[in-house]
């Protein structure tokens, strides 16, 4: 059997469905673009303004986790910031094997300074597929929607995201604090997606009860569910921890094969789960639903995909196998044309991991 080390991890072909844009920038490119704007920086050094937001981000809240994002935002108010920003995504995911990547944000955050929705839209567009044709990494944008705003923006978000569904937008997303904050509360954006045949993910089951879950899924439509740990609630466990039995909703899920986009260590920061150890990733993985690894933000978790495979090869032992299996996964419940899907699991992912496999046995 090869071992799977972190230099193995580092070079495995990788799929990304949840990592947030404004979660994941540059230190130094924040540093630049701070002095561009005129907007203000708690540190100067780009090791010490990292550390700053890694710190403020592990806190074990959802809400404090979300604080920085504040400081990200405040500098993606141009178009050459935005576009800088993507492609720098874009090259960021093709520097470790990132072959396919879904990049979120909510476009209404970005027009402090007088860009319309659509001048966002088409600079972060315009960078993704600057980086795309420089690198091969393939891409999808998702449009977010926010809990705490009023309904009637999400539809606007709904309606954006459609609009730009054949530009490069491949998803609608609903994300932000949790807490009194419940998906069903923006069902007419969703059911806007819905008869526009658009596909719905929604940030669900992370800092409140397998409720919110249940909502995404069977008021909204959703098609993938973000973090989801709190699906564990429908579950019933032994003293050993093994799984006795499920209710109808984790039965769901399971039976229908919903994709679960798992973000360990932001789970960890955010205080999803108390620690790797009592993460449900694992009991998800032993009783076969449909995992998927992610980022979540990489700048605020002090992340990226090789050290999150890496965390869970470690963690769980998890062999080569099985990492090809959640890579399968994600590639399988991307917001993509199935041809598209098929391709990149033939023709990169598989193909990648044999050569691998070939050269090192």
């Amino acid at each position: 059997m090869i071992p799977v080390t972190e230099d193995l991890v580092r070079r495995i072909p990788k799929v990304l469905l949840h990592e947030h844009l404004d979660g994941g920038l540059r230190p130094n490119t924040i540093l630049e673009l701070a002095e561009q704007l005129g907007v203000d920086l708690p540190e100067s050094d780009p090791e010490r303004l990292a550390t700053w937001f890694h710190r403020g981000a592990d806190r074990g809240s959802l809400p404090l986790y979300l604080e920085g994002f504040g400081t990200t935002i405040a500098i993606m108010q141009t178009a050459d910031a935005l576009e800088r920003i993507a492609y720098e995504a874009i090259l960021d995911a093709a520097a470790e094997n990132i072959v396919y990547i879904e990049l979120r944000f909510h476009p209404g955050y970005h027009t402090q300074r007088g860009l319309s929705l659509e001048g966002v839209m088409n600079a972060v567009l315009s960078g993704l597929d600057r980086g795309s044709r420089e690198t091969g990494v393939e891409y999808g944008l998702i449009v977010c929607a926010m809990r705490n705003m009023d309904p009637s923006v999400s539809l606007e978000m709904a309606e954006l995201a459609v609009n730009y569904r054949n530009k490069g937008v491949v998803g609608f997303d609903l994300a932000g604090e949790e807490a009194g904050h419940p998906p069903k509360k923006h069902v007419e954006a969703f059911h806007y997606v819905q008869r526009a045949n658009g596909n719905i993910t929604i940030h669900a089951g992370e800092a409140f009860g397998k409720e919110s879950i249940w909502q995404a899924l069977q008021w909204c439509g959703a098609h993938r569910i973000g973090h989801a740990t709190h699906l564990l609630e429908d579950m019933v466990l032994d003293e050993n921890g093994k799984l006795v039995s499920m209710g109808t909703l984790a039965q769901y899920v399971l039976d229908k094969r919903i994709p679960l986009e798992i973000c360990l260590l932001s789970n960890i920061h955010t205080g999803a789960a108390e620690s790797l150890a009592t993460h449900p990733f694992p009991l998800y993985w032993r009783y076969r639903f449909r995992v998927t690894l992610n980022t979540d933000n990489r700048l605020m978790s002090n992340t990226t995909m090789t050290k999150e495979m890496w965390t869970a090869a470690r963690e769980y032992n998890l062999d080569l196998d099985d990492l090809e299996k959640i890579t399968i996964n994600a590639m399988k419940s991307a917001f993509i044309p199935h041809k598209r899907r098929l391709k990149l699991i033939y023709e990169t992912i598989k193909t990648g991991y044999q050569k691998l496999r070939l050269e090192l046995a």
